[in-house]
């Protein structure tokens, strides 16, 4: 049996019936009742991932664990020792973390210290355990949706720094293949898409998409902060703006390791765009 925690987002959603194709019994864990449209072989759960307690009786005789921090979790929480001592006791033998590629090109992140703890206590944990360690997410593109559909404008910061933004449907495969498969203990998989692409040539793969013109309006550093302002804790700004500006050679760096565990190229951008046209209509 495996466990999937976030289950219902960006990675969860392709990762679930990726699984149950796979022949597994898979568990869906939310923290929200609903399990509309999981496959209709897949047991839904609601617990909080950040409540150990919660958490026992959906891992219950799991064999796998798929560990998704989201939102506040990231930032503070239970240790990640409460969570993974119930993984344990209840028969866990095999963990997948989605952690961030930041922990490697800037270990010293404050955004990402509670990351860091439970990259720590999987290692430490005695589980077989795979990292992934994932780039910018295509989907952060949805952040454009509603200029795009209400004036066929993209507003960004930074508009010819390019980075290669991943495919979160390919985290997810990756993320199926350590869970299903053998071979990927111990190991650390830093996941990008297959060439760097920069916002305004993102905005240029969405107006093709669309058929129709799509303007890019650059926006400063400064008006790109109060902008996230709105919608991001304080201490994570300065930290994705110098991501997103002045990234580090390794932040551009194109890594093999989606190909070489998939075998076959990472997904593009326009294929990204192309299947989630209809948010940016």
């Amino acid at each position: 049996m495996i466990v999937v925690t976030g289950a219902t987002g960006n990675i969860g959603r392709t990762l679930v019936p990726l699984l149950a194709e796979a022949g597994e019994d898979v568990v869906a864990v939310s923290r929200r009742p609903e399990s509309e449209g999981l496959p209709a072989e897949v047991r839904h759960a609601q617990a909080d991932i950040g409540n150990s307690t919660s958490m026992r009786p959906v891992l219950d005789g799991a064999d796998a664990f798929f560990l998704l921090l989201g939102g506040e979790l990231n930032g503070h929480g239970e240790s990640p020792d409460a969570l993974l001592d119930a993984a344990l006791s209840a028969g866990v033998k095999r963990i997948v973390l989605l952690s961030s590629q930041i922990n490697s090109t800037r270990p010293e992140a404050l955004s990402h210290t509670r990351l860091r703890e439970f990259e720590a206590a999987v290692r430490a944990s005695g589980a077989d355990f795979t990292i992934l360690r994932p780039g910018g997410f295509a989907s952060n593109a949805f952040a454009w949706a509603e200029s795009v559909r209400a004036k066929r404008t993209v507003f960004a910061p930074f508009g010819d720094v390019a980075l290669p933004v991943i495919d979160p449907a390919d985290i997810a495969a990756v993320a199926a293949a350590a869970l299903h498969e053998d071979g990927h203990a111990g190991r650390t998989y830093e996941l990008t898409g297959p060439v760097a692409i920069s916002p305004r040539q993102q905005t240029a793969a969405i107006s093709r998409a669309l058929g129709e013109e799509v303007a890019f309006v650059e926006l400063s550093r400064e008006e790109a902060h109060a902008h996230m302002a709105q919608f991001m804790p304080e201490e994570v700004i300065d930290g994705t703006l110098d991501v997103l500006g002045v990234p580090l050679p390794a932040e551009q760096a194109i890594s093999p390791d989606v190909e070489n565990v998939l075998r076959r190229q990472a997904s593009p951008f326009d294929e990204w765009v192309v299947r989630n046209l209809p948010a940016f209509r």
